[in-house]
């Protein structure tokens, strides 16, 4: 009752002119009430100066007065729609929906009346019995999409023939024969269909999602490997830089001291030389001396020492044996310097050459159907210096059993100790594909070959670690294990079990194998070693696991 009386107020204290509340009410002598400016703009616009309502003609023009009691209601009435106010009663905003009734907010939309109601038009629909029974919706400014355009009614049947909705008028028109059936019936039908739908839309984001952060582990890498490359890089061109320079001064500096060595010994001998022309010039002018003298006593008595001539200073016989020298160390340096470009023209195209964006970001493709994966098949054989001495190797070393005694192995540092597992004889790189048949719980996984062979589960332990990878499969379903973190995978139950690797691209994938090849789980990461084939048996005797010899077709049993 109280929002009745509100709601009254409000319509009697509205001006009829622009039909909002009062502003600066004022009453005219007829004794209607209006906001000031309306009354004035309405006698501005008029010859005459009469009421809007009751049409009765003032003369002369009436003196406007504020109506103060008509002011104080309007005010109070905006403090109590202030205090009451809610959603369901505000005025409409962009997007939202009016009430057919009123200019306020619509909260429901009636499919029967095919009209908008806020929450005090909307009374009737809840308390009125004949009403009480339409179809009331979320307020949508689409309801008049709900209208058949040529019969102007609603239309609750969906013809699937033509996969579209029809009034009752137009069943029994053109669409008389088709398939129909009600609106509630089809949209219950393809609720469920919408059901399937989401979920394959989220299997699809779940799925890229994981490409996503995939994409950015990958780039994480290349930046890390990237920066590893240009710091070894740049160290070996400084440390070959380094060495040349080294070697050049080396080199010029034996190409120095040999020149210096054979001006040495030239200037030495020169000297000798010079000393001994000198000596002689000197006995030549005493022979010429002796010669003039008149007395042949001291004659005879000096020619003997003065006419023997001393040997000569042995001048040795290069040829051009230090020029050949010199022109050697040039020869070697050229050949030197021919041989590393030779070298680096051989060897810079390794690393010149681009690599695509595919090899760079994305996996390579992978095979399609089972023959593609058999052109990939490897042969596998288990190694028994790392099996654990609970399980026996048998089938040329391909099938492993786990057994309730220790078997009598030779000790060997490869084994593992705590855990019942066993690793491949081959490393693997490059495209690979083989298949384990599984009788029991069994692991089947991949693993750096230095894994650790004793210790905690999380050293040794298929999947425990950053250096295994294992599906584990068993008559409950699937897990898959990487760095000790657990993630169930649904998939068809199979006891043979595909795994195919493309070591370069980074991508491991595993395949339940019935009459298809289903994808249970895929790896996507960045191997730095070549990978070896592990198998991990429970510690209860019976369970077996053997890898198979493929072939280029095997029946599935």
């Amino acid at each position: 009752m109280a929002q009745r009386t509100i709601q009254l107020d409000q319509e009697k204290l509205s001006c009829s002119i622009c039909l909002q509340l009062l502003k600066h009410p004022v009453t005219i002598p007829c004794g209607h009430s209006y906001c000031m400016d309306c009354i004035k703009n309405y006698w501005d616009e008029k010859e005459t100066h009469s009421c809007p309502q009751c049409r009765e003609i003032f003369t002369p023009r009436p003196v406007l007065v504020k109506n103060t009691m008509l002011a104080e209601l309007v005010e109070d009435l905006k403090k109590v729609e202030h205090l009451t106010a809610s959603p369901d009663h505000a005025y409409p905003g962009p997007g939202d929906v009016a009430c057919s009734g009123r200019k306020r907010k619509a909260s429901k939309s009636c499919l029967m009346c095919m009209a908008f109601y806020c929450e005090h038009h909307l009374q009737p629909h809840y308390n009125v019995a004949p009403i009480k029974r339409h179809k009331l919706i979320k307020a949508t400014s689409k309801l008049q999409e709900n209208i058949c355009p040529r019969h102007d009614e609603v239309m609750k049947i969906f013809c699937r023939t033509d996969q579209q909705c029809v009034c009752y008028l137009c069943l029994m028109d053109e669409h008389k024969d088709h398939v129909t059936v009600s609106a509630a019936a089809e949209r219950a039908e393809r609720q469920k269909g919408l059901g399937r739908n989401r979920q394959k839309f989220l299997q699809r984001i779940q799925e890229r999602e994981k490409d996503v952060k995939m994409l950015h582990r990958r780039g994480e890498a290349i930046n890390l490997s990237a920066d590893k490359a240009f710091r070894e890089c740049d160290k070996a061109f400084k440390d070959l830089i380094s060495l040349i320079e080294k070697k050049s001064s080396v080199g010029k500096q034996k190409i120095r001291s040999k020149q210096k060595a054979e001006q040495d010994r030239v200037k030495e001998l020169q000297e000798k030389i010079e000393q001994e022309i000198r000596d002689l010039r000197r006995r030549d002018a005493e022979l010429q001396q002796l010669s003039l003298t008149e007395d042949h006593l001291h004659f005879l008595k000096n020619y003997s020492s003065l006419s023997h001539l001393s040997a000569s200073t042995n001048v040795p016989t290069y040829n051009n044996l230090t020029l050949q020298y010199f022109e050697d160390v040039t020869a070697s340096v050229s050949r030197t310097r021919d041989k590393v470009k030779a070298l680096l023209s051989d060897e810079w195209p390794k690393i010149s050459v681009g690599t695509t964006k595919a090899d760079i970001l994305l996996p390579q493709g992978e095979p399609k159907t089972r023959d593609d994966f058999l052109k990939y098949s490897c042969q596998i054989t288990l190694d028994p210096n790392t099996a654990h001495t609970l399980l026996s190797l048998s089938d040329s070393n391909r099938k492993v059993t786990l057994m309730s005694r220790n078997q009598s192995y030779p000790s060997h540092p490869d084994k593992f100790l705590e855990w019942c597992q066993v690793l491949s004889r081959e490393g693997l790189t490059g495209h690979c594909y083989w298949e384990v048949k599984c009788n029991g719980t069994v692991g089947v996984a991949v693993a750096y070959k230095d894994i650790g062979r004793r210790g905690t589960r999380e050293e040794c332990g298929f999947g425990l670690n950053d250096k295994s990878w294992s599906l584990t499969v068993s008559g409950s379903g699937y897990e898959f294990k990487h760095n000790n973190i657990s993630t169930p995978i649904p998939g068809p139950l199979s006891s043979r079990i595909g795994v195919y690797l493309d070591h370069r691209a980074g991508t491991l994938s595993f395949y339940s194998i019935t009459e298809t090849m289903n994808r249970l789980h895929r790896v996507q990461t960045r191997f730095t070693q070549p990978l070896y084939v592990g198998l991990w048996l429970p510690q209860s005797a019976g369970h077996t696991a053997e890898v198979c010899e493929l072939k280029k077709r095997i029946n599935i049993k």
